[in-house]
């Protein structure tokens, strides 16, 4: 099983930008594709973006064209750029292993109005 590790969540006022990152143990990184996830308090989980092994991605109407997310398969890490948040997008963010539905402990983001 594939180790995953969000990091980058934190703090921002509307209007600002972060960077999450996904780091996954395992040397087939490149072969998974990969998706961001959100929950936010006394909501369902959704999906937020993914991407496949080789490179196509698919976001949610909520995100797109705001949100952004890539991969670095020689630093087995996926990505997710976030801009011009809003305090809805507010949510524990979690990256997982599309196929055998791996998931990592999740990172906070909080959008301040």
């Amino acid at each position: 099983q594939v180790h995953l590790v969000e990091s980058g969540g934190g703090l921002v006022q509307s209007g600002g930008s972060l960077r999450l990152s996904c780091v996954a143990s395992g040397s087939v990184f490149s072969m998974y594709a990969m998706d961001w996830y959100r929950q936010a308090p006394g909501k369902q989980r959704e999906l937020v973006a993914g991407i496949s092994s080789g490179g196509s991605t698919i976001y949610s109407d909520s995100v797109k064209g705001r949100f952004t997310i890539s991969r670095d398969n020689a630093k087995n890490t996926v990505y997710l750029q976030m801009s011009s948040l809003k305090p809805e997008d507010t949510a524990v963010y979690y990256c997982r292993v599309r196929r055998y539905n791996w998931w990592g402990q999740g990172t906070q983001v909080t959008v301040s109005s």
